[in-house]
């Protein structure tokens, strides 16, 4: 730990990876809810020895060494942590006071406080113990296995639409001439892609549930994976149901062309020259989002994965296994794959590349299309993607990310006083209470500046 790292820990303020505790005289029993929620989602840091606001107020001296001796003990107690956790809390000397920090790392499994289970969810932690659908979610994101490995024994040949095979086979040879699918049986195909596998702990063999979403009828589908639906919404005239509504319940090879057909008629479409080809950049941008909720959706959830076509917006949404939590930046994406076997079919047909290079087009063709707009790709539970697809929405998204002059004013107040008071606002600006906190709402979103309801402040 160095003054420069805990400083930033102290200036951002609570969060999904950050928490403040006083613990002026000793450890807080919600401390170890705390442990559990960030073992149950991404980890994070657990600062004592501060205010909520991150202001260091310190521990006593002389009770640090009995705090580190009871937080181990806590921790090792399966009364109180189940399973038993070993971290190392320390001692930092930080503005001359004393602070105890620990670094709670993500667990493979399911961590339980006092035989209660708690998630993360922004800066709280949630008991969800009474939750069977947070709870399911949680089991399914700490899972080491593959949803698309599940085995079922009893899907046979009859069950799959094996006359899609020949158009596997075309699609494989159109992205590479000398695909070895091509002098390949169906059954040979399909064992090579590792749609067919067997089970070695339990000897159970047969298609897996890649294999049915990739190639089953849509009865055997519907059997095998009950919520599998993906809803694409056109919405522009009736914006409060929608104008057309196409949802797609088949296998995922017919799917992806639905989809791309239900873009390609709702939007226009727009021609770039791309190493000398005239290139559809609408038809790039539809080819990554499509792909990315057919590919990287979770399919044990039943949340229904959207396209939602607006006036100036394309917007995804698909439940997925998140390895980390928000906005993701072209430059900072570290690919995981959600379903392998499928990701890599995709690729052999050539509707998905490598890992990653979906973020990668997204930045580079959506500002083209757009007139200079930008893509927001944001990864929690739910992964949300949102495409601007004209210049008004480009320049919308750039004005949400601006501050008005009279927002800019409260901004500059804050960062001049940090505990500033929703009334010396309204005094000072001579605005009301309504308008303070819709433009508070707007400086929260462009610069993270957080208001503190119990003492009526904002903090930087």
């Amino acid at each position: 730990m160095t003054s420069e790292f805990m400083r930033d820990l102290l200036s951002k303020d609570e969060k999904i990876t950050v928490e403040y505790k006083t613990c002026q005289f000793g450890i807080q029993e919600d401390v170890y809810e705390t442990v559990c929620s960030f073992s149950n989602r991404y980890g994070g840091y657990i600062i004592m020895g501060t205010e909520d606001d991150g202001t260091p107020i310190g521990v006593k001296q002389n009770m640090v060494k009995d705090m580190k001796r009871n937080f181990v003990n806590q921790l090792n107690n399966p009364d109180k942590m189940s399973p038993t956790l070993y971290l190392s809390i320390e001692d930092f000397e930080y503005e001359g006071k004393i602070l105890l920090w620990v670094y709670v790392p993500p667990t493979a499994t399911v961590e339980k406080c006092g035989n209660r289970i708690y998630d993360r969810n922004e800066d709280g932690d949630m008991d969800i113990t009474d939750s069977p659908i947070q709870l399911q979610n949680m089991y399914n994101r700490k899972s080491t296995t593959y949803a698309e490995h599940k085995i079922f024994p009893y899907v046979t040949k009859e069950d799959l639409c094996l006359d899609l095979m020949d158009k596997v086979r075309n699609l494989a040879k159109s992205k590479n001439p000398d695909h070895q699918w091509l002098t390949m049986s169906d059954e040979e195909i399909l064992t090579s892609a590792g749609l067919w596998e067997k089970d070695f702990s339990s000897g159970i063999q047969g298609y897996n549930l890649a294999g049915v979403l990739l190639l089953g009828k849509d009865e055997v589908i519907r059997s095998c994976c009950p919520g599998y639906i993906t809803d694409a919404i056109y919405r522009v005239e009736n914006v409060d149901r929608y104008d057309d509504r196409l949802q797609v319940t088949t296998n995922l090879i017919e799917a992806y062309d639905l989809l791309m057909e239900f873009v390609a008629k709702h939007t226009s479409d727009k021609f770039c020259l791309i190493d000398n080809v005239n290139t559809s950049i609408r038809g790039i941008i539809a080819r990554e989002v499509i792909g990315n909720i057919l590919v990287h959706r979770d399919y044990s959830s039943a949340f229904p994965a959207k396209v939602i076509i607006e006036k100036d917006w394309l917007k995804t949404e698909n439940w997925c296994i998140p390895r980390r939590h928000g906005n993701i930046m072209s430059d900072e994406f570290t690919p995981y794959p959600k379903n392998p076997l499928i990701q890599q079919f995709f690729a052999n047909i050539g509707r998905t590349d490598t890992i990653g290079s979906g973020v990668r087009n997204l930045y580079k063709y959506t500002p083209i299309y757009s007139d200079g707009g930008k893509p927001e790709l944001i990864e929690d539970d739910v992964f949300r993607i949102t495409i601007p697809l004209d210049k008004m929405a480009a320049d919308e998204a750039r004005e949400q990310k601006t501050l008005s002059e009279r927002e800019q004013k409260i901004y500059n107040m804050i960062c001049e006083n940090i505990h500033l008071s929703v009334e010396q606002v309204m005094v000072e600006l001579d605005i009301s209470r309504a308008t303070v906190f819709r433009d508070y709402a707007k400086i929260k979103k462009v610069t993270g500046a957080m208001y503190d309801k119990k003492t009526s402040t904002w903090t930087l």
